[in-house]
């Protein structure tokens, strides 16, 4: 059954529809689709236990972000596909987040603050340096072309957890591409909730500014909007080294995807490549602003 079959399927529809693909996603497929009581995103994926994403929680957490205010509603659910409504919002891209910092770092701390009074089930806990090491065992098992990098890599890892401050436990997204901030032109929106989950604030925060390839100053910025005070030297330094871990989990991302998707005009080798010279760019930086030493 095409993806198309399979949507025009669907109960929850009122008279004929009209399917558009949307572009952009690099593990799930995503249409807008048009019947007569208005447009919707259909977002369709399957569980990726190589990559710890599962639909049912990935649902739950949509439902629970649109009851806490921060994202579009869920219009109905089915094993495999989701479909919220269209907010005809912009995405937001890289330029997008840095002239907007403020509200970026308004709604994280919202988000942050408010989503684990609507989360429910079984706690999941994104944390990045577990991934990175799960990673390392999945790309081990599968024979990545990028073997003889993993143990340079996870001795990086572990330099990058050492330098973490410790902050308190809130609710992450996870996953803070640009694209996955959407603006209506009154308020800003997150969707795409596949990795959210308890974390600290830092991996949002460092995720987000390494992302939108923020400068020290933009990133000393936002910290500053998002602690609404100026962000202490261990937050400075956390934040930096969180920045690298985020590019290097990026990277393995993208090594795993290498071996295990297979999405239409993807191309998960160079998407590695380019997060390790992003990588190799942030932690030049990291090492020479804090005085760090290579492990």
């Amino acid at each position: 059954m095409t993806d198309e079959d399979r949507i025009r399927a669907l109960p929850c529809w009122t008279g004929s529809i009209d399917i558009a693909p949307l572009p952009g996603g690099l593990s799930n497929a995503n249409y807008l689709v048009k019947d007569a009581a208005g447009r919707h995103v259909v977002r369709i994926g399957q569980d990726y236990p190589f990559h710890h994403v599962f639909r049912e929680r990935e649902m739950m957490t949509a439902r629970a972000a649109h009851a806490a205010g921060f994202a579009p509603a869920v219009r109905h659910t089915e094993p495999g596909v989701m479909v919220t409504e269209y907010l005809g919002a912009k995405a937001y891209v890289a330029q997008d987040v840095r002239a907007d910092l403020g509200r970026v770092a308004a709604l994280l701390r919202g988000f942050h603050r408010e989503m684990p009074g609507h989360v429910s089930g079984a706690g999941f806990m994104f944390w990045v340096f577990h991934v990175i090491r799960d990673y390392a065992r999945t790309l081990e098992e599968g024979g990545s072309r990028k073997l003889s990098e993993l143990p340079r890599l996870l001795t990086l890892a572990d330099e990058l957890e050492r330098a973490q401050k410790l902050l308190p436990i809130v609710f992450g997204h996870n996953d803070l591409l640009p694209a996955n901030i959407i603006d209506d032109g009154h308020r800003l929106w997150l969707i795409d909730f596949e990795y959210a989950g308890f974390n600290t604030a830092m991996f949002d925060l460092a995720g987000a500014a390494s992302n939108a390839g923020m400068s020290d100053e933009e990133s000393f910025a936002f910290l500053t909007a998002y602690f609404m005070k100026e962000p202490d030297e261990a937050i400075r330094r956390s934040h930096a080294a969180m920045q690298c871990a985020s590019l290097l989990r990026e990277a393995m991302w993208g090594m795993v995807s290498e071996l295990y998707l297979d999405a239409p005009g993807i191309d998960y080798a160079a998407y590695t490549d380019e997060n390790l010279t992003r990588l190799e760019a942030a932690l030049e930086n990291y090492r020479t602003k804090y005085r760090v030493r290579a492990s």
